[in-house]
């Protein structure tokens, strides 16, 4: 009796013992450091993640065309949040901001365009008038590129500055 009653003692003293190491290692570790310890110094460029993909005049296009097949097969749509663009994949998502008031939207490329020499997107009519587009025609625009449908839909699709 006496021995088990000392073998638990010993036990619950290692287990003690190995707690307490525990914790001063973790607070050693916890990345807290004196006062006169130097932080390294980050000269961080722009990274191409903040680079915009394109900056330039964006249009919309609607009426005369809604119905009508897209380059991806699916009808034109003037109420849908859709683009039209040159070159990327079809079923890119693209965040589009307007320079002029720092509105932004995101669609989706499911057609090609424009047609007019010097635009870089044709935006359905819907995502015109959520950059508050749609009497101008045209917008100064940046194009940034959202990398997976996951990330488009944890975004939301409108963000006014107010």
């Amino acid at each position: 009796m006496k021995s088990a009653k000392k073998s638990a003692q010993k036990g619950f003293v290692i287990a003690v013992l190995v707690t307490t190491s525990m914790l001063v290692s973790a607070q050693s570790n916890s990345g807290t450091r004196s006062a006169h310890t130097k932080q390294p110094q980050s000269h961080s460029k722009v990274s191409k993640a903040d680079r915009p993909f394109e900056v330039g005049d964006a249009s919309w296009y609607g009426k005369w065309f809604n119905g009508k097949p897209t380059a991806s097969g699916e009808a034109y749509d003037m109420n849908e949040l859709t683009a039209a663009h040159p070159t990327l994949p079809l079923g890119t998502w693209v965040k589009v901001t307007n320079l002029r008031n720092h509105l932004w939207v995101l669609v989706r490329v499911n057609d090609r365009g424009p047609i007019v020499p010097g635009r870089i997107i044709d935006l359905s009519y819907s995502a015109a008038r959520m950059l508050n587009m749609s009497g101008r025609g045209i917008a100064k625009v940046r194009l940034d590129l959202v990398n997976t449908p996951d990330e488009a839909s944890s975004m939301a699709l409108l963000s006014s500055p107010y």
